[in-house]
């Protein structure tokens, strides 16, 4: 420290002193974003995380930062859901009429 400020005479640091960023350039931002989202022609045709990780080669978590702090994002793990019968839709559409006519009209907007 004291040979710094008895060179530069200040404690402050360089401009562009810093660790460079390797993996969040441009074309980084540029392949993660058209992995990431569904193409309008093409309907599901998004990859997940570790799918971007593994066809571009950059690590997890630069891949993760790519998402969220470049393109505003969020990485959400896919889950494993039960698939709904015609059944299944009868009863919640049958189930949903009935909770609405308990409650009137103004107090459904709030449910």
């Amino acid at each position: 420290m004291l040979k710094k400020f008895r060179e530069t005479g200040t404690v402050e640091r360089k401009v562009g002193s810093g660790k460079r960023l390797s993996a969040r350039t441009t074309q980084n931002i540029n392949a993660v974003e058209d992995l990431i989202v569904s193409q309008e022609d093409k309907p599901r045709t998004h990859r997940s995380t570790r799918q971007i990780v593994r066809e571009t080669g950059m690590s997890w978590s630069s891949v993760v930062r790519i998402v969220n702090k470049d393109l505003s994002m969020k990485c959400v793990k896919r889950r494993r859901a039960q698939e709904l019968t015609e059944f299944n839709r009868l009863a919640h559409l049958v189930r949903s009429r009935q909770l609405l006519k308990r409650y009137q009209k103004h107090d459904v907007a709030f449910i």
